[in-house]
């Protein structure tokens, strides 16, 4: 791709994250990516391509390991003209949300990360001339801490996202919490699912988003401005799932369409589109972790009915969602048993600064580093190297628990359709479809401290403003024997 022969009104503003902005072209499945920093702290034009390599590196020689080949998509470095960057940041400056505003696009080195737009089918070109529809979903952590190191037992019963959703709403972050749980979709109980996609629906946040040919037609563009029209929605939706428009209008049309969307989604997330292995890692055991959060909105309508809970079925090995649960299960210490680590790291640092370009923390991010993670072992031997590779381990599952799942689906007519092309099915459509994974920069090291200070306050707020007004005839009924199965007590 000659980017540099391209004008710069072909590219527009896509999004960004706190240290990059994104810009897609208007008729090429391509993004560009640009590094941010805050005013006149410029870093110079080797240090912009060396972090750049570093996120390059980390997604092709540790991301691809555990997703697999075709899930993870890591992008090149390219240079840029001077002048058509500053063009380019002129033109996309009054599309960026003001709360983005305080950091400068990256227009002096020229340097960019070329990515494919996984808003778009990466798999089959056949498709792209056709409507495109692409679900964002960022899943959240989809599991409950097992740790031993864990000292307030109420993490051992709610989920970190549910917790979290009542501290944002007290900060005015959110108007109402979500009933969105992410073990509900991890479960893959296909009920379980639904009802978290649903709620995801109803309270998007910014946990999931709906592009039509990369366009946002659902979702939060930014924490004020979130768009949750149904009915929209569907009008959006009712050619790519009733393409003979012989479904009526009104609240059925959307209720069905809706429902239409969420199996649809379900059913992508449960299939498996990398035939290759994962890697060499071991596997976590996910039965470790609980398989329901007492505060899932799901699990306590059945309670309140007096039904039994339903189990989780399991994910299927090869699909997305359990190869980002295990890789974020490496956090196996929980952050509580983890804070000491990084402290012992910390401090031999302190001692020996020179040793940290050896150690690894800041890259290169190579088939070295990944052997490393390798070493599962919670035995811990006092050593500086057991410490650094939990320490890593746990930056790691931090990645995953962060990243966002990128379903992009095409509809295709029956003669298209083979055993090459995974498909899925609807009352009246049949879809090809491409599952990715983004965002998967791995967590900065100095992040550490301050996610436990933010653990310590996101389950002290929990503890005093909502578990202590809870109805203590529903906490009974959450009593659970030693293989951790729900018993339910007539009352």
């Amino acid at each position: 791709m000659e980017v540099e022969k391209m004008d710069e009104n072909e590219w527009k503003y896509h999004g960004e994250g706190n240290q990059s902005l994104v810009v897609s072209h208007c008729q090429r499945c391509v993004v560009l990516r640009f590094l941010k920093s805050p005013p006149n702290q410029n870093k110079t034009p080797e240090e912009i391509l060396h972090h750049l390599q570093n996120i390059v590196d980390f997604g092709k020689h540790v991301m691809k390991q555990f997703f697999g080949e075709n899930y993870v998509h890591h992008g090149e470095i390219i240079q840029l003209p001077l002048d058509f960057v500053r063009q380019l940041c002129l033109k996309i400056q009054p599309e960026r949300p003001e709360c983005r505003c305080d950091k400068d696009m990256d227009t002096l080195s020229g340097y960019a990360m070329c990515l494919p737009n996984l808003t778009r089918l990466q798999t089959f070109r056949f498709a792209e001339h056709r409507p495109i529809l692409c679900i964002e979903i960022k899943p959240k952590c989809g599991f409950i801490p097992f740790s031993s190191h864990v000292s307030q037992e109420i993490k051992h019963k709610v989920c970190r996202y549910c917790m979290h959703q009542h501290l944002k709403v007290a900060k005015g972050k959110w108007k109402r919490p979500s009933k969105y749980c992410p073990l509900d979709l991890f479960s893959g109980n296909k009920q379980r699912m639904h009802f978290a996609l649903k709620s995801l629906l109803q309270e998007a946040q910014n946990n999931l988003k709906i592009f039509k040919n990369g366009e946002l037609i659902y979702g939060c563009k930014d924490d004020q401005d979130c768009v949750s029209d149904w009915n929209e929605l569907a009008r959006h939706l009712k050619p790519f799932f009733f393409p003979s428009n012989g479904l009526v209008s009104g609240p059925h049309c959307t209720r069905t369409i809706v429902k239409e969307l969420i199996h649809v989604i379900t059913m992508a997330l449960l299939s498996s589109t990398d035939t290759c292995r994962a890697g060499d890692m071991k596997t976590v055991p996910i039965s470790q972790g609980r398989s329901y959060c007492e505060a899932s909105a799901f699990n306590k309508e059945l309670v309140r009915n007096g039904k039994h809970k339903l189990e989780s079925s399991g994910l299927p090995r090869g699909c997305l969602l359990y190869k980002t649960l295990q890789a974020q299960m490496l956090d196996m210490l929980d952050i509580e048993g983890l804070y000491p680590l990084y402290s012992r790291v910390e401090q031999y640092l302190e001692e020996f600064p020179e040793e940290r370009s050896t150690l690894q923390i800041d890259g290169p991010y190579n088939e070295a580093f990944y052997e490393k993670l390798l070493d599962l072992s919670l035995d811990d031997d006092g050593t500086v190297a057991f410490a650094l590779t939990k320490v890593q381990q746990y930056r790691i599952a931090m990645t995953a628990k962060d990243c966002s799942i990128m379903i992009a689906l095409s509809p295709c007519l029956q003669d298209e359709c083979s055993e090459h092309r995974p498909v899925v099915l609807t009352s009246k459509s049949r879809f090809t479809f491409s599952v990715s994974v983004l965002d998967l920069d791995l967590k900065p090291y100095e992040s550490i401290p301050h996610q436990y200070k933010l653990d310590g306050e996101i389950v002290n707020y929990y503890l005093k403003n909502v578990q202590a007004k809870e109805d203590p005839v529903m906490s009974n009924l959450f009593k659970e024997n030693e293989d951790c199965t729900l018993v339910l007590h007539k009352v």
